[in-house]
């Protein structure tokens, strides 16, 4: 049942659809009441699109078990008090909680500052690479007026070098190193991108000395950005202690946007749900036709 629709499995087994789901969510919730929370304590969160527009599922991934332990609808602050009345009621404690890495989303930060006092919060660097790369973007898009060479070349400044083709590649190298602005920006982004493998005695100095560059730069977009970083220092900095990415979290997403196309969409969030915990927990729950 997993690799198929709902809507297929139900022609299929000539049974109305509402009964199916009813069926799923009554297996999918014994199999998420038999997880143990009590040893929980290092958190990945982050919020997927339910549908179009702004609606939100936040989910919260044990780091450890790589398993999805909750999934809730919005993305506010409350989804992490939410949570934490979860953990309760399954006989942990939000003391146990020593870290969780998020986005930089202000409510994120706020909900977690809030409600799990002994955690050390990572902001995912995969998120501030993106934001990196939104800001190198604007520069493209504030030069190309002026500067016909940069037409046509977005995905030469976004894409890591290594995932461009021969004649990408021959592109950028003759841009890169150029006097473009857009070239000193991408300069600062694949310059922080090095700061991720450096030891954590040498992260702090890297990052000071990339932010004092950066706010040099003369950039408008690079110097909003690496004031925004600097705000949240501490924490972009505590991957170097914590290791922790929601890198796991964003493959899940892909499975359950791919489910979700699949499907066409849910007609209920709580069936959206249910179906992360199936997808993302690789649950097998088989469901025999009528014989």
């Amino acid at each position: 049942m997993k690799e198929m629709p709902v809507a297929a499995v139900s022609r299929k087994v000539k049974e109305h659809d509402t009964r199916l789901w009813r069926v799923f969510h009554y297996y999918v919730d014994r199999h998420m009441d038999e997880i143990d929370l009590t040893n929980v304590k290092r958190i990945a969160i982050d919020e997927t699109s339910s549908k179009r527009g702004h609606n939100y599922v936040t989910l919260f991934v044990d780091v450890d078990t790589k398993r999805v332990i909750f999934a809730t609808e919005g993305k506010d602050a409350s989804v992490i008090k939410t949570f934490k009345e979860l953990l309760e009621s399954k006989g942990a404690q939000a003391e146990s909680i020593k870290e969780c890495c998020c986005d930089m989303s202000p409510a994120f930060i706020k909900g977690i500052e809030e409600t799990f006092p002994n955690a050390e919060i990572t902001f995912d660097k995969f998120h501030v690479m993106k934001m990196v790369n939104e800001a190198v973007d604007q520069v493209r898009r504030q030069e190309q007026r002026e500067e016909p060479l940069l037409k046509k070349t977005r995905y030469l400044w976004l894409k890591n070098e290594k995932n461009l083709n021969d004649t990408q590649k021959d592109n950028l190298l003759k841009l890169k190193d150029g006097h473009l602005k857009t070239a000193k920006a991408y300069r600062l982004k694949t310059t922080l991108q090095i700061m991720w493998t450096a030891s954590p005695a040498f992260a702090g100095w890297y990052f000071d000395e990339w932010y004092q560059w950066a706010i040099r730069s003369r950039l408008e977009p690079m110097v909003h950005l690496a004031k925004s970083l600097k705000k949240h220092e501490g924490g972009i900095l505590r991957y170097f202690v914590s290791k922790i990415t929601n890198g796991l979290l964003e493959g899940i997403n892909s499975l359950v946007q791919a489910s979700k196309r699949k499907a066409r969409g849910y007609r209920s969030v709580s069936n959206f749900i249910a179906m992360i915990y199936a997808t993302a927990n690789k649950f097998d729950l088989e469901v025999q036709p009528h014989g």
